[in-house]
């Protein structure tokens, strides 16, 4: 006689219906890819046929499930990513004792739970390197342009935690690079610690194009306290021109040696600024090739300005000075025109009644793009300082109406940063210049970073190109997610690169968020962190990690709790500033003091210390 089920039992069965429903998926997704398979490298075999296991489970609506599991006490499925299978095999094992009675028996997966963080950390190893004592996430740094010359600048970031470098191809040049390279490998021989060499081609980046020049004018003003007194007069150098010593001083006015040579310290030299003010300079310390000066007041000097040494009525014309930066400022209701032809930009021009004459405009360096955007498409700015809307797009210009501008008026210069998260671009990853930039990476870098990785097509052109320069096996890639269409196919894009090894991924934050949204960018950095989890690919917490404090010196709030939630990565990378020493070391004491706390996804629980 039959027993009648109770209602406990019928919810069982159901949840367990689910969890087979959910296998039956993820099998016949595996199937569905096993031509992919098949091409995929050895070390990723296991780790491919999960990441596909994963995408089946999350096809699922898994909600309902999850809390009838908690009420039991068992597993959620949360944090399932790593070992999926082996996780559906346990909780369906584990619901089937409930309401039968005889012993236990659970399936064993192709992949088990031990397995899956070893191999987590074994690939990480391998496109990464050695993790640093009592840190299980690795740092990389971006090396600023001054690493060429500063061997000193380099060591200290490696004594300081840094477990890798980030070389941008998007600056500096072959020369610049190997000297950088050379800084690295004399640091890591001295401080006897590994480093691997990162490098990061620059991809499609639409950028603005140039300025034109602004006028000859340097303009320099002293320093004053609360109450307006001078506390610091500004400094100015007079000199050859190439004798300059710009980071030191406020203004370098260029004058003729033999000029030079008749003045000595304490003479007072005057002249004219350009609104008609008397100023004055005077002699404070004399050097070899120019001599140091102090002026009092705020001061504007240019090109052909008379300065006079005494009484002496000759007079000497300051020499040529570099142009000013120029810059268009933009608010709400002006209007922007870009356009194809590369001629200067420049600001908008106005009668002396403020009547517009000539709006701004500014070229793109990306012309393709001309015939892949529509009116009303939006286009943001600066990494989105700026914001507009296409009004009118006519042979070969677009016509912007700002609507959004920082703090209500903001100023754009020359290369920055352009995206259109309305327009499908169908712009490639690899650029000429990064196939030109390639060569040098394949034969001095460990990893070559991939920039605006869209399609799965992206990958295979940069895994041609590294055969090509007979690279293959030798060369990690890590790929930048940095926009909506390469976060939507990031499954296949990790398949087609899991034929390469080792392999990583970026998560580009900043240009995800204008292209995705800032409101979504929480939710999508948790995806890309799942997606790679589930492949056993490291991935790397990018994008003004510490921003304040590398460039300023003091952190926010944010910024720490930002530092703290890159757990969950397996590395993070800071950008340069000039106290990133000072940001490698708060890095690594956040990283130390919250490993106890998380296990990638996962809180632990270490016993509660006494407030």
């Amino acid at each position: 006689m039959k027993t009648k089920k109770t209602k406990r039992e019928k919810r069982i069965e159901r949840m367990i219906a689910k969890v087979e429903a959910i296998i039956e998926s993820a099998r016949a997704l595996e199937a569905h890819y096993a031509e992919v398979l098949d091409r995929v490298h050895p070390a990723y075999q296991k780790s491919a046929r999960n990441l596909i296991h994963y995408r089946a489970l999350r096809r699922h609506d898994l909600r309902k499930l999850q809390k009838q599991l908690g009420y039991l006490g068992l597993s959620r499925l949360g944090k399932a990513e790593g070992h999926v299978m082996a996780n559906l095999l346990m909780t369906r094992s584990i619901l089937q004792r409930f309401i039968k009675s005889k012993k236990l028996k659970i399936k064993k997966a192709d992949l088990t739970f031990k397995q899956s963080p070893k191999l987590l950390r074994a690939n990480t190893k391998a496109l990464l390197g050695y993790r640093s004592k009592g840190r299980r996430v690795r740092i990389m740094v971006t090396l600023p342009s001054e690493a060429a010359e500063d061997g000193a600048l380099v060591h200290g970031l490696l004594a300081s935690g840094m477990n890798s470098v980030r070389i941008n191809c998007a600056h500096d040049g072959p020369a610049a690079w190997q000297k950088m390279i050379g800084h690295v490998q004399a640091a890591r021989e001295k401080v006897r610690k590994n480093c691997k060499i990162c490098m990061d081609l620059g991809g499609p980046k639409i950028r603005t194009g140039s300025m034109a020049p602004g006028p000859q004018v340097a303009h320099f003003r002293p320093e004053r306290d609360v109450l307006g007194r001078v506390a610091q007069p500004a400094l100015v150098w007079l000199g050859p021109p190439a004798s300059c010593p710009r980071a030191e001083a406020d203004a370098c006015l260029p004058v003729p040696e033999d000029w030079i040579a008749r003045t000595r310290k304490g003479d007072v030299v005057w002249f004219e600024d350009t609104r008609g003010k008397r100023r004055v300079l005077r002699i404070a310390e004399e050097e070899e090739q120019g001599r140091w000066a102090q002026c009092r007041k705020t001061s504007y000097v240019m090109t052909g300005t008379m300065l006079f040494l005494g009484e002496d009525s000759g007079g000497m014309p300051v020499g040529a000075l570099p142009p000013l930066e120029q810059r268009i400022t933009l608010k709400p209701g002006d209007v922007l025109i870009l356009h194809k032809d590369p001629r200067p930009g420049e600001p908008a021009a106005y009668n002396d009644d403020g009547t517009l004459v000539k709006p701004a405009h500014i070229s793109v360096t990306a012309p393709q793009i001309f015939d892949r955007v529509r009116p009303g498409d939006r286009v943001l700015f600066d990494d989105g300082k700026i914001g507009g809307v296409i009004a009118n797009v006519a042979s070969g210009e677009l016509f912007v109406e700002i609507t959004y501008a920082r703090a209500g008026s903001a100023r754009l210069r020359a290369d920055k940063g352009i995206n259109f998260p309305d327009s499908d671009l169908q712009i490639r990853g690899l650029t000429q210049k990064d196939k030109r930039d390639l060569a040098f990476v394949a034969a001095h870098a460990d990893v070559v970073n991939m920039s605006f990785v869209n399609t799965s097509q992206d990958v295979e052109d940069l895994q041609a190109e590294i055969a090509r320069h007979d690279a293959a096996g030798r060369l990690g890639i890590i790929l930048k997610i940095e926009t909506r269409q390469g976060f939507d196919n990031l499954t296949e894009i990790l398949l087609t690169a899991m034929q390469t090894y080792p392999l990583g991924v970026m998560i580009a934050r900043g240009d995800l968020a204008i292209e995705c949204g800032w409101e979504n960018m929480a939710r999508i950095q948790e995806e890309i962190l799942s997606l790679c989890e589930a492949a056993h690919v490291p991935d790397i917490w990018a994008t003004q990690v510490l921003e304040n404090l590398a460039k300023k010196g003091l952190p926010s709030r944010a910024e720490i709790t930002d530092a703290a939630t890159a757990q969950r990565a397996e590395c993070v990378m800071l950008n340069k500033g000039p106290h990133i020493r000072s940001a490698i070391r708060m890095l690594d004491t956040i990283l130390k003091s919250t490993e106890a706390y998380q296990e990638k996804k996962a809180p632990m629980l270490p016993a509660l210390e006494t407030p």
